[in-house]
């Protein structure tokens, strides 16, 4: 299947100056996979280590140096590893902690060598007070599930995807083509990203059984709880992941999850699944300037799910929507569907190499409060982002910042068709890609 970090990989793999890679992400969204067709495709060959299916293999890391761990590896996998020929592929290495580790003796004494680390719940082990993170000398790489333009090509329809990549106010697509993409986004929002259910959807369109793959990946996250259990007890890890998936949209407020846990109990559960990359938290941040963090508030955020088909799966949503001719399906909750897609695809298309984060504004008083759902940097600015599930809806809210921080404009994210007429760009759903492009 193919992924848009293909590229990034590519480009990685011809740095003069090269790091070492570690692929952080929620379990299933893909990372072996990429790694592994990006080894094969791309070396002469590629060796592939899986701490999880051969725990035998952690010995090896008993020693540090770069040049005993690659003689006994090509020993034992019968392979040649040549530098600058053969990707070492190091996968569930969470599972060997000595492993992340001896990614800094690679860098330094073996630096021609290509080799990619990659693991699910990789943020337990780096978070352990006693663990030497081999800081300056790894490069961490972030994936998550596909892209609504990654669902495009791997369903057949990449010229959809590439008229979207072609947007500009000078070539935008026809009324027609318009009508067609936001079908596909209904598509996408009931199949959602995970390879796993995206490749059963595109092999036999059998959406009963898409259903039954997305209930076996939510039922994995649930067995993973058991992995860090020890600090948070399952019943709250479940409560919360079960409870994020119906709040998307809403400032997360610990007593709609459960009012009989405490809430120290409940933010803790929230804060390991974070790690996990089973959900986000968007934080709220006064959108003075940038960069958005030095202006959050920890204390107040919403949070989104990895997944908008896991989301839709827990929400109990039927295969019918599909056979709906309802213009305004995406309508879900008060519209928690179309701010989950609008969080996942800015998310999708983040700097891989940057820690995924999001941000939204809110003013909180009394008669005359007003929410921005995404405060995004743009240039030297803040650029608010308000997101409409249908295709009306009140602005108030825009017009309560743009006057506050003396802006020209915001933007728009809904089903209506593209419009420029200041002070709010109107943009489509599946244009979320070209987005900064269209405004600049």
């Amino acid at each position: 299947m193919k992924r848009d970090i293909d590229t990034t990989f590519r480009i990685w793999k011809n740095q003069k100056n090269r790091y070492p890679l570690l692929v952080r992400g929620a379990r299933q969204v893909g990372k072996s996979y990429s790694v592994r067709s990006f080894g094969e495709n791309e070396f002469d060959n590629l060796v592939e280590v899986n701490f999880e299916l051969k725990p035998q293999y952690k010995i090896i890391f008993d020693t540090l140096e770069p040049e005993k761990v690659i003689e006994t590896l090509a020993v034992l996998s019968k392979s040649d590893i040549i530098p600058g020929k053969t990707l070492l592929f190091l996968d569930e290495i969470q599972e060997c902690p000595n492993a992340i580790i001896a990614l800094r003796y690679f860098y330094e004494q073996m630096p021609e060598l290509h080799i990619i680390g990659a693991g699910s719940l990789l943020e337990f082990v780096i978070s352990q007070e006693d663990f030497r993170m081999p800081v300056g000398r790894i490069q961490y790489i972030y994936m998550k599930p596909l892209s609504f333009l990654e669902f495009l090509d791997a369903v057949g329809e990449t010229r959809s995807r590439q008229i979207i990549e072609a947007f500009s106010w000078a070539n935008l697509p026809s009324h027609a083509i318009h009508e067609h993409l936001l079908s596909l986004i209904k598509r996408y929002s009931v199949i959602g990203g995970m390879p796993a259910v995206v490749l059963e959807y595109a092999s036999t369109g059998n959406l009963d059984r898409c259903f039954q793959i997305q209930t076996i990946i939510i039922q994995t996250y649930r067995d993973d709880f058991g992995k860090y259990a020890s600090k948070v007890k399952h019943k709250y890890l479940e409560k919360v992941f079960f409870a994020v998936p119906k709040m998307t949209g809403k400032k997360f407020m610990y007593s709609r999850v459960d009012n009989s846990i405490l809430s120290r109990d409940l933010k803790d559960a929230l804060l390991l699944l974070e790690k996990a990359g089973v959900v986000y938290r968007i934080k709220q941040t006064s959108g003075e300037g940038l960069p958005l963090e030095a202006n959050a508030k920890e204390k107040n955020y919403k949070a989104t799910f990895l997944d908008i088909g896991l989301m839709q799966n827990i929400c109990g949503l039927s295969s019918d929507i599909l056979l709906t001719p309802d213009e305004n399906y995406i309508i879900v909750n008060e519209g928690a569907l179309a701010e989950q897609f609008t969080a996942q695809e800015l998310l999708a298309y983040n700097d891989p190499y940057r820690m995924p984060s999001l941000y939204y504004w809110a003013r909180e008083a009394r008669n005359s409060s007003a929410e921005i759902d995404y405060a995004i940097p743009w240039n030297s600015c803040v650029l608010p982002v308000e997101v409409k599930s249908g295709k009306t809806g009140a602005l108030r809210s825009m017009k309560i910042y743009l006057d506050k921080y003396n802006l020209s404009f915001g933007v728009r994210v809904s089903q209506l068709y593209f419009n420029k007429t200041l002070p709010v760009f109107s943009i489509p759903f599946y244009a979320i890609k070209k987005l900064l492009h269209l405004i600049s």
